[in-house]
């Protein structure tokens, strides 16, 4: 009997639902709400690095993407009006990015007629300052940004990264395409 009910709660703790994340400021009432982007880091380096050990680069990569998917997608439905014409979209997901301190969303080009877009990602999480390795390295960000255009068109977009703060931009550019 103990194995099943540490099996149910094993599957229920790992899916992921927003309500989940829990009650912060009652949980962190000394400490608040944020936190140095260094944490973050830390985090989610050392969890890529396992993962890349355990099962390659490209599945590591791939993993980060998926997370960051259903993080996007999750946020999104959280946190953004969806009902809004693409004017207002941008301009509350602009807003949501810097209120979360996540970076600061511009967007550079939109196709109306095919959905693909170009947007940046200034001072983001993941690489902003990070030293020049001459590669691109926010799969995360992709998948998080796929996940919100997902929850906001209903489409399915490949979001790649094609300027990074890693590869010497000072800013990170993506590329959505509808797929």
């Amino acid at each position: 009997m103990s194995n099943v009910f540490s099996r149910n709660l094993q599957e229920t703790h790992n899916v992921f639902q927003w309500e989940n994340l829990g009650d912060i400021k009652e949980g962190r009432g000394d400490l608040g709400e944020e936190m140095p982007v260094l944490v973050y880091r830390l985090m989610q380096f050392t969890m890529l690095d396992i993962l890349t050990r355990k099962f390659g680069s490209d599945k590591a990569n791939d993993l980060f993407r998926e997370a960051g998917y259903l993080a996007g997608r999750e946020f999104a439905l959280a946190v953004l009006d969806l009902k809004v014409d693409l004017d207002k979209f941008v301009a509350n997901l602009q807003q949501a990015l810097v209120d979360y301190k996540i970076g600061i969303l511009r967007m550079e080009a939109y196709d109306p007629e095919t959905g693909n877009l170009t947007l940046t990602v200034g001072q983001d999480l993941d690489c902003s300052g990070l030293p020049i390795t001459n590669e691109t390295v926010c799969n995360y960000d992709e998948g998080f940004i796929a996940g919100i255009l997902n929850a906001y068109t209903g489409k399915n977009y490949d979001v790649r990264e094609i300027d990074c703060w890693a590869n010497g931009d000072r800013t990170c550019r993506f590329n959505g395409v509808v797929v």
